[in-house]
């Protein structure tokens, strides 16, 4: 990968390499390391080869790269991937990068979330949303179909160690993909700039200011849904320490920055089970249908099991949170972080 590194900043004209490449944290799909170099310091994420290969991917990308510069436009606080010659997306030794900044911070320990980070979080994310929020026709609701008895089928024919939790968890999967159903259905018909994957991995803050990272899911999409979803991220439901106050705050920022004036978020909690289609993904991981790299079956492995402990967790806070979202959100509430 260092010498990959090293042609691509010399394609970019950054310069030599002037210390060891090191990788750091970059998610679960993609890479990333930290780059010096004569003309800076930089971060640079090698975009997983297996992703890169779908179908329409690199359509999906051009779009985010076209929303993200709209988000660099109205000033949202985000990190961009430099451009040169007019492209994010760099293409070195036949693998995809993208290039950024080097942004000093870090990532707010999950266990550890402020009822001013989650007002900060929620208060960005209605400002993407504000940006160009539109009024739509009803369309016809895309449903999720995942079929989990088939890879349960096929867990079982390799012997895989995550059959027996797909046989256990089976009746869950199966009520968690309906509930999501049936919230997609009763979405508002509202589309606008969403991001959707803007939990508390991919916000970094420094001197207590927030920084959006990996900004390659940017779309067009329902914000009612993304703002469900992510509020109760920062609540704590993907850890286990779901937390009312944070669930308040997050909304009281987000509605703050905009309000559509659509109130029946409680009616929507079953958008919290789009972690199936995450876990479809991880099942495919883990079985080998998505690279047969060891390191990315034990990876499968192992999201398949804490994926499926967020689904079962999900489940068990549901009526204590729609309770919560009965009396919330409602309109003058308090800046919780002042």
């Amino acid at each position: 990968m260092k010498d990959t590194i090293a042609a691509l900043f010399k394609q970019c004209g950054l310069g030599e390499i002037t210390e060891d490449i090191r990788p750091v944290s970059g998610g679960l799909m993609h890479k990333m390391y930290k780059v010096h170099a004569t003309s800076g310091v930089y971060a640079v994420k090698c975009l997983n080869p297996e992703i890169m290969k779908r179908p329409g991917v690199l359509s999906n990308y051009e779009e985010a790269e076209k929303l993200e510069r709209i988000l660099e436009a109205a000033e949202i606080p985000v990190i961009p991937a430099l451009s040169f010659n007019g492209d994010k997306m760099l293409r070195a030794e036949g693998q995809y990068f993208y290039i950024f900044s080097w942004q000093e911070g870090s990532i707010t320990d999950w266990n550890a979330i402020t009822k001013e980070q989650c007002f900060r979080a929620g208060e960005i994310l209605g400002q993407i949303h504000g940006i160009d929020a539109q009024n739509t026709e009803r369309e016809e609701t895309e449903e999720s179909a995942i079929v989990f008895g088939s890879y349960l089928q096929t867990a079982v024919e390799k012997n895989s160690s995550i059959a027996p939790l797909l046989k256990d968890s089976l009746p869950l999967l199966t009520k968690a993909q309906e509930k999501l159903n049936t919230a997609r259905a009763a979405l508002p018909a509202i589309l606008a700039i969403d991001d959707p994957d803007m939990d508390p991995k991919n916000i970094m803050w420094h001197e207590n200011k927030a920084y959006v990272i990996d900004l390659e899911c940017l779309e067009r999409g329902n914000p009612a849904a993304s703002c469900i979803n992510l509020a109760l991220q920062w609540a704590g439901t993907v850890n286990g320490q779901y937390d009312r106050d944070n669930l308040r705050a997050f909304f009281t920022g987000y509605l703050q920055a905009y309000d559509n004036g659509f109130r029946s978020y409680e009616e929507l909690y079953g958008i919290a089970y789009t972690w199936v289609e995450w876990l479809e993904y991880n099942i495919r991981r883990a079985l080998g249908m998505e690279g047969a790299e060891e390191d990315a079956i034990r990876l499968g492995e192992e999201e398949v099991r804490n994926t499926i402990g967020r689904i079962r967790y999900l489940d068990a806070i549901a009526e204590d949170v729609c309770q919560v979202l009965r009396e919330f959100p409602v309109s003058g509430m308090q800046d919780v972080s002042r």
